[in-house]
């Protein structure tokens, strides 16, 4: 940028500030965060610039700066500035801490009323906001920034409970609280906060599958436990005109999306489970490391049966002549594992990712994976997976003081992985090419910090009791392993609907692919919509 365009720049800011004033705003925020161009402007990594713009720290920060005193000159004293700003920049050549804090004092002076706080850039390879980072992971930070500054400062990133937004203002972390993935996922958050029915919250479990994924490709944005976010003119859960009796057989995320939203149109639903609690394939997801919240998504689904009345009826296998007197019937019956065609998969040693992840059984020392999609990925994390606390989370991923360390990236520091691990697959392709775009990087690092052995193009052979055989570029070999789980794939659990072919089939009853939890609920709540 010449000096002329960067000046030119500046004064756009201040026009759209301008703008955002005339159209009945109350505040504008500045995006000096996340490697946009105010924030690359500020780190030695991005601006090598020799003019006033750039040079040492003082010239970096003269872009931000400049940018905040126009849009406070273009909109008066009584309107609110925010300005975000990266405490972290998780990248190499990033700013230090002395750096971040005399920024902030300068935009204070510039006539910034409130700081929020932004963690690493989108190149950062250490994840930021997907569900693996621990809640209120950032927020040691923000309360050391508002030790230095007398504007209110605001703390972000992983905070979806108001229980913890709540401590983290009484504590004195932070004067206020941002949230955004929260709200896609329930509108009516703050509003069941302060009428005390937390417990009614659809939580943002940060998978970004619905969200920033598919913004990241230039689609929508809506979210995966809420399907009407972003589309709530088109998918509409109206009143029923005419009450109608409904069978919703499975209590997997399909079933009970499509059990609630009848249930809250006004049907008159009974929800049918064989096993003994909710929640089915999810049941299985929130066991793997760094999923935990999707517990939470199976609260808010038991909480809403409860308050809509739902007849639930749990450990109950329904049959055809159960569902007879019913006016509308759903089946909802999911999806088990498949098991290949293989010789020897009758060993022993053979089990299923379900097996794994529901812990009836501990797979050995040294395990073979077979199948390297989400599930395969997600097993083998589960399998090498070594519980920190917070700060051996921050020690796994190089995350630093960054009082001491310019962008606050030190080496990592791996803990030994709980087992050997082989993950196989039949494709040449990349492991892990279809993960989700703004998570499936940090899956990747996982396995490779791990110590996985990621294998691709494998034909598999047999199991015996010598381990798995398998040939990989024509070479065979032996995989000497105590354990075989079986990730390759799903077939769809279809027995009631060849019996009853009027009744409507959803989720992985409908289509087995990778347990994909998005379409299930979306699915769910579309057919309630039309019932």
């Amino acid at each position: 940028m010449s000096s002329t365009s960067v000046r030119r720049t500046v004064s756009a800011f201040a026009r759209s500030a301008r703008l955002a004033r005339r159209a009945g705003y109350d505040g504008v925020e500045i995006m000096g965060s996340e490697g946009y161009l105010v924030n690359q402007f500020l780190a030695a990594r991005t601006n090598r610039r020799t003019d006033r713009w750039g040079g040492d720290a003082r010239g970096r920060m003269s872009f931000a700066v400049e940018a905040a005193r126009a849009v406070r000159d273009a909109v008066g004293d009584d309107f609110l500035v925010l300005y975000r700003i990266s405490l972290l920049d998780l990248v190499e050549g990033g700013q230090t801490w002395e750096e971040v804090v005399e920024l902030a004092s300068l935009l204070e002076e510039a006539g910034v009323s409130v700081l929020n706080t932004g963690i690493g850039w989108h190149e950062a390879r250490i994840p930021t906001i997907i569900t693996q980072v621990p809640r209120g992971a950032w927020t040691g930070l923000t309360a050391r920034l508002r030790a230095e500054v007398s504007v209110p400062v605001m703390a972000s990133n992983r905070i979806n409970a108001p229980q913890m937004a709540e401590t983290l203002l009484t504590d004195g972390t932070a004067d206020l609280v941002s949230m955004a993935r929260p709200l896609l996922a329930d509108p009516a958050f703050v509003a069941k906060a302060a009428e005390g029915r937390a417990d009614e919250i659809n939580t943002c479990i940060a998978c970004n599958q619905a969200c920033l994924d598919r913004i990241f490709v230039g689609k929508r944005a809506s979210c995966l436990v809420n399907p009407r976010a972003g589309r709530e003119t088109e998918l509409v859960l109206s009143p029923t005109r005419q009450v109608r009796t409904v069978a919703v057989v499975g209590a997997g995320p399909a079933g009970l999306a499509s059990a609630v939203s009848a249930a809250e149109r006004g049907h008159r639903v009974t929800l049918y489970e064989a096993g003994e609690e909710l929640g089915g394939q999810f049941r299985l997801a929130m066991r793997v490391p760094g999923k935990d919240d999707f517990a939470e998504t199976l609260r808010y689904y038991r909480r809403r049966l409860e308050v809509l009345g739902v007849d639930v009826r749990l450990s109950t296998r329904a049959d055809a002549g159960a569902l007879a007197g019913f006016d509308e019937v759903v089946l909802a019956t999911g999806v088990r594992p498949r098991v290949p065609d293989l010789p020897g998969v009758d060993h022993p040693s053979v089990v299923t990712y379900a097996d794994v992840l529901a812990g009836s059984v501990v797979p050995g020392p040294r395990v073979a994976v077979v199948g390297a999609g989400g599930i395969g990925v997600d097993v083998s994390h589960f399998l090498t997976h070594v519980e920190t606390d917070l700060a051996g989370w921050m020690a796994r991923w190089g995350v630093g003081d960054p009082a001491e360390h310019r962008g606050g990236l030190v080496p990592k520091d791996l803990p030994e992985p709980a087992r050997e691990v082989w993950l196989l697959q039949r494709k040449e392709t990349r492991i892990g090419a279809g993960l989700g775009k703004t998570s499936g990087w940090a899956h990747r690092l996982n396995l490779r910090d791990a110590g996985v052995h990621q294998v691709t193009g494998v034909a598999y052979d047999r199991i015996d009791d010598e381990g798995l055989h398998i040939t990989v570029g024509g070479k065979p070999q032996v995989l000497a392993v105590d354990h075989v789980v079986l990730c390759a794939g799903q077939e769809s659990v279809r027995e009631l609907a060849d019996a009853l072919p009027q009744a409507h089939v959803i989720g992985g009853a409908d289509v087995a692919a990778e347990l994909d939890a998005e379409r299930a609920i979306r699915q769910g709540t579309e057919l309630a919509a039309r019932l």
